[in-house]
C-alpha cells in the first residue's frame, strides 16, 4: 500500500504533474483508479493515449490537444488525467511549454496530471514541474494474494515450503509476467506444483537478458562439486534458510555477503555459484566493466540501474568475480577518469553496507593487496574467507569429484590416494586439467586412461604454487594475521602454524644481536 498512500498524498498536496515510470501499464492504471475512487473526495479518472485520445475520441493523435482538454476541464471537479506514453513528446518545445503553463493552472485546481511511461525521460526544463513516483515490483504479500487467487480454480500440489519458494522465485517480476508464468506452469503440467519454480526463474532470466549491466547465470554447480572447504560449506549451510519468512519472524537480519580471497584455481568462483544452488536463489553476475559508460553520468546511471534490478530480483545471489581487478587502486581519494570510477566504487560500497534488501553478495578476489581498504571494513561483508591450496585430503576429494563426472563407473580403478599425494602444490583447476590431459593422451592412443596417465600429465604441469610462490606466501601470511577465516579445517591448522611461527620469530631475540650492538 506504500505506492497508493504516496500517490494519494501527492494528489491531496496539489502536486500538478506526477510521472510514474513503469512497464506495468495495466497494474498502475488499476492502482490509480483505486486511489481516485477511494479518495476523499472521490476523483474522476480519465485515460488518454495517442491512438484513442480521451473517452469518446477527444484529442486523438495530438498531445497538445490532450493537454488542452485537461486545461478546459472544470477546476472544481476532482479529477485525475492519465496520459499514456507521454515521455515521447516531452522533448517537443510546444509540449514542454504547454506543460509548464498547465502546471501553474493545476496548482489552483482539483485536477492532477499523471504521466505513465515504460521508462523515465524528463528534460531539464521540466525537472522542477514534474514529480517522479516509482512503482516497485509486487511485494511478497501481493504475489501471495495473486497465487491464492489462481489456486482457487487450479489443482494444487504445493507444500508450504514450495509455495514460499515459488513466491520468492516470482519476486522482482511484474505482475503481468507472474500471471503468464503461472498460467504456463498450469498449462504444462495440469496443476500447480514445484515445477513452476524453474518456469518463474526463466522469466527472471528473460528480464535480466534485456538489461546491459547484469547477467542471469543458471545455478548448475552444487556443493557436491566442491572438494574440501568444509568450514565454508558449514557456514553457508547454517544460513541456507536465512531468507525465509520463518527467519524474518525469528528476527534474523538478511545475510549481506561473503568475500572469498585466495589463490587462483582453488574454487572461489565455484563456491560463489554453488551458494545460489544451495539456497535455491537466482544467481546474477555483475561485470563491473559494463557499468562504465562513455557519456557523462552514464556510469552512475548504470550503477543505480544495477542496484535497482538486483533489489527487484531479491532474494538473490549477486556474484562479483575478481573484485580486486574491478577496483584495483581505487580508494576514497582516487580521482582518475574525472572521479567516475571512484563515484561508482563509492556508490556500490555504500549500498553494500546500508542495503536491507535480501541481495547476498558473493565476491571473489585473488590479490588482497589490490583491494581498497574500504572493501575489507566490517559491515560490507558478513565474513571474509581465505581459500588456500588444497591439502592432501582435499586433493583426494577433488579427484573424487572430477572422476565421478568423467568416469563414474571406473572410480575404483584409480589410485586416488596416490594421485592426491603426488599432486602436492596443485590447485583444483590444475588437478582438473591433469585429468583432461590424461584423457587426451589415452584417447589419441585409442584406449582408456588410467592412474599412470594422470601422473604423467601432472609431471608435465608446472603448478601456480611454483611460478607464483612468493605471492602465494604473502597471501598466506595475510590470512595468518587473523583478518579472515579459513575456508577449510586443514587450511586453518596450517595458517595457525604459520601465525605461531611468525609470532615466535618476533618474540625470540636474534642471537646475532646483542644489547651492546643496539
Amino acid at each position: 500500500m506504500v505506492f497508493e498512500q504516496e500517490l494519494d498524498l501527492l494528489i491531496r498536496s496539489s502536486y500538478p504533474i506526477i510521472y510514474i515510470p513503469t512497464p506495468e501499464e495495466e497494474r498502475v492504471e488499476q492502482l490509480i483508479t483505486y486511489v481516485g475512487e477511494a479518495g476523499s473526495p472521490a476523483r474522476e479518472v480519465h485515460m488518454w493515449d495517442i491512438v484513442n485520445g480521451f473517452e469518446g475520441g477527444e484529442a486523438r493523435n495530438n498531445p497538445i490537444a490532450g493537454l488542452n482538454e485537461v486545461e478546459k476541464a472544470r477546476p472544481e471537479i476532482p479529477a485525475l488525467f492519465v496520459l499514456r506514453d507521454f515521455h515521447r513528446y516531452l522533448e517537443d518545445v510546444q509540449v514542454s511549454r504547454k506543460l509548464r503553463n498547465l502546471a501553474r493552472h493545476l496548482r489552483d485546481s482539483r485536477k492532477t496530471l499523471i504521466l505513465t511511461a515504460p521508462s523515465m525521460r524528463i528534460p531539464d526544463d521540466l525537472a522542477e514541474e514534474i514529480t517522479v513516483l516509482d512503482l516497485l515490483p509486487p511485494t511478497y504479500d501481493e504475489i501471495a494474494v495473486e497465487l491464492d487467487t489462481l489456486l482457487q480454480s487450479t489443482p494444487v500440489r504445493l507444500s508450504e515450503g514450495g509455495k514460499d519458494a515459488l513466491i520468492k522465485a516470482a519476486q522482482g517480476l511484474m505482475l503481468s509476467r507472474i500471471r503468464l508464468a503461472l498460467g504456463r506452469a498450469v498449462a504444462s503440467y495440469g496443476r500447480m506444483d514445484e515445477r513452476a519454480i524453474p518456469i518463474m526463474l526463466e522469466e527472471k532470466k528473460q528480464r535480466i537478458r534485456r538489461t546491459e549491466v547484469l547477467e542471469f547465470w543458471p545455478a548448475t554447480e552444487t556443493m557436491e562439486d566442491i572438494g574440501g572447504l568444509d568450514r565454508l560449506k558449514s557456514w553457508l549451510d547454517q544460513r541456507s534458510s536465512a531468507f525465509t519468512e520463518e527467519a524474518r519472524r525469528y528476527g534474523l537480519p538478511n545475510p549481506k555477503g561473503i568475500l572469498l580471497v585466495g589463490i587462483q584455481g582453488t574454487g572461489k568462483s565455484l563456491s560463489a555459484k554453488a551458494t545460489a544452488s544451495l539456497w535455491q536463489l537466482p544467481l546474477l553476475r555483475l561485470d563491473v566493466g559494463r557499468l562504465m559508460g562513455g557519456l557523462v553520468g552514464q556510469s552512475e546511471a548504470r550503477t543505480r540501474e544495477m542496484i535497482r534490478i538486483a533489489e527487484a530480483m531479491a532474494p538473490c545471489v549477486l556474484f562479483i568475480d575478481e573484485l580486486d581487478k574491478a577496483f584495483a587502486g581505487l580508494g576514497s581519494g582516487y580521482v582518475g577518469d574525472s572521479g567516475t570510477s571512484a563515484r561508482v566504487f563509492g556508490t556500490i560500497l555504500t549500498w553494500m553496507e546500508e542495503k536491507t534488501s535480501p541481495v547476498f553478495i558473493a565476491a571473489t578476489a585473488n590479490s588482497i593487496q589490490a583491494l581498497p581498504p574500504e572493501v575489507l571494513r566490517k559491515g560490507r561483508f558478513d565474513e571474509i574467507f581465505f581459500i588456500d591450496l588444497p591439502s592432501e585430503r582435499e586433493r583426494r576429494e577433488i579427484f573424487q569429484v572430477h572422476m565421478s563426472k568423467v568416469r563414474p563407473n571406473r572410480i575404483r580403478e584409480f589410485d586416488l590416494s596416490r594421485l592426491a599425494f603426488q599432486s602436492e602444490g596443485f590447485n583444483g583447476a590444475e588437478i582438473q586439467q591433469a585429468i583432461y590431459d590424461a584423457m587426451h593422451l589415452a584417447f589419441h592412443q585409442q584406449r582408456e586412461f588410467n592412474t599412470q596417465d594422470i601422473l604423467y600429465a601432472m609431471s608435465e604441469i608446472i603448478p601456480l604454487s611454483s611460478t607464483a610462490g612468493e605471492r602465494i606466501r604473502r597471501l598466506q601470511e595475510w590470512a595468518a594475521s587473523g583478518r579472515c577465516r579459513a575456508a577449510s579445517s586443514d587450511s586453518a591448522s596450517s595458517i595457525e602454524q604459520l601465525f605461531n611461527d611468525a609470532k615466535r620469530h618476533v618474540d625470540e631475540p636474534d642471537p646475532e644481536r646483542t644489547p651492546e650492538a643496539e
